[in-house]
């Protein structure tokens, strides 16, 4: 690994540790779902980040580096805490809520590192394209847990039919 290339390695192996977390994240939300139709969704999003996170770790590779193979300690804690707050809740909602958790870290990190001025024009090409498919990633469970939070609130009672 050259000097030149290491500040992109670094910034790379960053968003590689944020894919996992997110993947970790869908994997466990999968498990918990009772919902099949959530379960799939849940299981096709953990795949496409896994598939990401090794697209960017090709790009580590190519740069003479060596790509991140783990997730964050404090991703891990996080999901421990949605774990016990679903336990608690069980519901629909608090499932979806681990996921878009992490969907908003994972977005705030690429939007951070395409406004990285020093990472090279390769290098934030790579990033740009997977932060693309992120995005919609993001809006789609944005949506869904805002839409399980209001029916959920509709379901209380608190408001009048």
């Amino acid at each position: 690994m050259t000097d030149a290339n290491r500040h992109d390695i670094q910034v790379l192996n960053g968003l590689i540790q944020s894919m996992i977390d997110s993947a970790e994240s869908y994997g466990e939300a999968a498990a918990e779902t009772t919902n099949p139709e959530y379960g799939e969704l849940y299981a096709r999003r953990e795949a496409e980040r896994r598939a990401l996170a090794e697209d960017l770790s090709h790009h580590v590779r190519l740069l003479g580096g060596e790509p991140q193979t783990s997730g964050s300690i404090i991703a891990k804690a996080q999901r421990a805490l949605t774990d016990v707050k679903h336990a608690l809740m069980r519901n629909e909602a608090t499932v979806a809520g681990g996921p878009e958790q992490a969907e908003d870290a994972i977005s705030a990190r690429f939007d951070k590192a395409v406004a990285d001025t020093a990472i090279s024009a390769t290098t934030r090409e790579t990033i740009r394209r997977v932060h693309a498919a992120i995005r919609t990633g993001h809006a789609e469970m944005s949506e869904l847990k805002h839409t399980l939070e209001s029916r959920q609130t509709a379901e209380s009672g608190l408001f009048p039919s």
